[in-house]
């Protein structure tokens, strides 16, 4: 059962109606609002422990109103895992990193999918689509298989070559577009009218955010509802920082936290696109469009995000910071990460590993903080960038003496 209540416009604070799609305001997202007095009278943090280890255990802070049937693909809590050797490199003694990879389709873009498509579907939406230029793309073609429904998207022609297959693997209409994510999303608004789909772009639509919102609530649960002092996120579209920033706000309402704060948000990009991190610098509310954008972190390639006064908004709030890690590490931090944890990071998590590793450098993050890395995807769906830059398989005669002596 939801305790949703109605939607909220980022313009102006005006209400919307939940139960009929809706896109954005006044060019601002929707966000969705709860009756969270009811939703603590309906039900105990304690209370959760009894329901299956699914992101569906937070149904009362989640939008869809009938259980079933519902776009699920078995979207299990994911491992928040310690990780002492990285902890030791960088000089922190308490560092964990969640890792997204293990969700369906392997990223947390699962996530936001399920909600968003299961919600779609209730409303009687049958035609789907969306812009990427990365894991959301063949997120949106699972989830829309399995709830039945229609799904076009539009990429970027040098989008990684598994999130293209992916989405003709799951039936859907798959684009190649000669430009970059924005170009893709303008297609997909040209079409509303006379292709009649709905427009599932990050943030033009309220129910990702939602989806996004529970690795928040996972978080806080398996924290025993002690969140951390900083979170490292990567940051394109920025849903999933903005997401757990409302999670913290929707618990602290409840009275579900330990204490009444809010961890540090550091939001990461690369050298090679990083609006947000410009933004931040300059005191800015709105990030300025990047024209030339260039990473192998192709989710943080965004060159203007939709929602990027919240996520700088949600920054400054928590007294954290926007950063930019130097494009030409990112594999080099994959490497150490996988190496010394055996956790295989994307190359947009690569770039909050350099953030962190700057950060405890300069003293920004104290070697006694609890510090949480998202893991936002795996990084085996980046074959192109792993086959170019990291060290060529040896293929010739095996030297026996050279192996002995290291």
């Amino acid at each position: 059962m939801t305790f949703l209540t109605h939607l909220e416009s980022t313009a102006d604070g005006s209400k919307h109606a939940a139960d009929q799609p809706q896109t954005v305001h006044d060019g601002k997202p929707l966000v969705a609002r709860y009756d969270l007095a009811a939703v603590g009278a309906a039900v105990t943090r304690d209370a959760l422990r009894a329901r299956p280890e699914t992101m569906w255990r937070f149904a009362e802070l989640l939008p869809i109103r009938e259980a079933q049937p519902r776009a699920s693909l078995g979207e299990g809590r994911t491992p928040l895992l310690r990780c002492p050797r990285l902890a030791a490199q960088l000089g922190l003694q308490q560092l964990w990193i969640k890792d997204e990879s293990q969700l369906p389709t392997g990223s947390f873009k699962a996530r936001g999918m399920a909600v968003a498509v299961s919600r779609a579907a209730e409303l009687g939406i049958k035609r789907l689509a969306a812009p990427t230029q990365g894991n959301a793309g063949g997120a949106l073609a699972a989830y829309a298989a399995r709830a039945g429904l229609e799904c076009w998207v539009f990429m970027p022609d040098d989008t990684p070559l598994v999130n293209r297959l992916e989405v003709a693997l799951h039936g859907g209409h798959a684009f190649l577009v000669d430009g970059l994510i924005h170009d893709c999303g303008a297609i997909v608004r040209q079409g509303i009218e006379r292709m009649g789909w709905f427009d599932m772009s990050t943030l033009r639509e309220p129910y990702r955010l939602e989806g996004k919102k529970t690795m928040g609530l996972e978080l806080a649960e398996q924290l025993d509802w002690h969140l951390p002092d900083a979170i490292f996120y990567p940051t394109g579209g920025g849903t999933g920082l903005i997401g757990m920033d409302k999670a913290f706000a929707e618990l602290q309402e409840l009275g579900w936290l330990e204490e009444p704060r809010t961890p540090r948000f550091f939001a990461c990009q690369s050298s090679g696109c990083a609006p947000i991190v410009s933004a931040f610098a300059a005191g800015a509310s709105r990030g300025a469009d990047v024209p030339t954008p260039h990473t192998i972190a192709s989710g943080v390639r965004v060159p203007k995000a939709l929602g990027d006064f919240l996520i700088l908004d949600a920054v400054r709030r928590s007294g954290g910071q926007a950063l930019a890690a130097a494009e030409e590490r990112v594999l080099e931090w994959m490497g150490w990460a996988a190496a010394l944890e055996g956790i295989a990071l994307c190359p947009e998590t690569a770039t909050c590993i350099g953030a962190l590793q700057e950060c405890v450098a300069n003293g920004t993050i104290r070697p006694d903080e609890r510090v949480v890395v998202f893991n936002t995807g795996a990084a085996q769906k980046y074959v192109e960038a792993l086959d170019t830059e990291l060290p060529r398989l040896r293929r010739d005669a095996i030297d026996w003496d050279r192996v002995a002596g290291g």
